[in-house]
């Protein structure tokens, strides 16, 4: 009888020590500091480029190609529709990087060409200026190994300003005040993008005050926006030469278009922006939302 009770005792134990141990592990450690280098955890991802992986880079170009279909402005002289696409495409530079960026507004542009034609313009100055739009957002950003390309893009802006206002009034002969009043949408961006403007428009996209968000993508849209038209616009004068009638007719015009962007770009993009924290979504390297 003994025998058996001692069985019995013994059985209890064996079966009652993990439990203990590991409730004196569990406090051991809680009450322990641990020792040594903190050491940083990463999963590894798949195929990306500049930091953003492709499938972001896939969506994003689908969106682009969606919102190609729906104009919201004429362009005069080819009678063709200005797409809604060129709300989103400083907004794809901001989510993905400037390559990223870059490639995903480039592909949705081009894909736009050949469903949606009638909002394509010239195809190539179309895919140019949405290509650059969404680079330039990008590079909008402090990131040490690039906080000069900003330098680079004002270069190639002011030489495409020169460029256009000397086919406007050396060749064409337009009045200065005019081409200034008529221009204005592309200077004023140029020197937003000089000026610290730039940099408080990437802070304001990046904060967790969405009014601020707003704010920022508005800003940074109209800015985006207008160096994207300075982009394309030398090109398109080239090619249709729209004479001083036509220049006091858009005087009034392009400045409410970029704010129509600006507007619409705030809307799509401050929902996006948070819906993406929301989900707690891994942001791109590059990204600065």
């Amino acid at each position: 009888m003994q025998s058996i009770a001692f069985q019995n005792f013994l059985g209890l134990v064996l079966l009652t020590k993990p439990i203990y141990l590991s409730s004196l592990s569990t406090a051991m450690s809680e009450n322990q500091t641990p020792q040594g280098i903190e050491r940083e955890v990463k999963t590894m991802g798949g195929a990306a480029i500049d930091g953003a992986p492709i499938a972001y880079i896939i969506v994003l170009a689908s969106v682009a190609t969606v919102l190609a279909f729906i104009p919201f402005s004429i362009v005069l002289g080819s009678g063709k529709g200005i797409p809604l696409s060129q709300s989103i495409y400083p907004l794809l530079g901001w989510l993905l990087g400037p390559w990223a960026g870059a490639l995903a507004s480039g592909m949705g542009t081009l894909i736009g060409v050949f469903l949606a034609p009638y909002t394509a313009g010239v195809p190539a100055i179309a895919i140019w200026g949405a290509a650059i739009a969404s680079f330039a957002a990008g590079a909008m950003g402090d990131h040490p190994k690039r906080k000069y390309w900003y330098l680079v893009l004002t270069i190639l802006f002011i030489l495409e300003l020169a460029a256009y206002a000397y086919l406007a009034i050396a060749r064409n002969g337009i009045p200065v005040n005019t081409f200034i009043l008529g221009a204005f949408v592309d200077w004023s961006a140029v020197i937003l993008f000089v000026l610290p403007t730039r940099t408080l428009f990437a802070r304001l996209i990046g904060n967790s005050n969405f009014v601020e968000v707003a704010i920022g993508i508005f800003g940074g849209t109209w800015m985006i926006c207008g160096l994207a038209h300075l982009s394309q616009v030398p090109f398109t004068y080239y090619l249709f030469n729209w004479p001083e009638p036509v220049w006091n007719m858009l005087i009034p015009v392009i400045p409410i278009e970029n704010t129509m962007r600006g507007l619409s770009g705030a809307v799509i993009g401050t929902g996006v922006i948070s819906g993406l924290r929301a989900i707690n979504l891994v942001k791109p390297k590059e990204a600065i939302y």
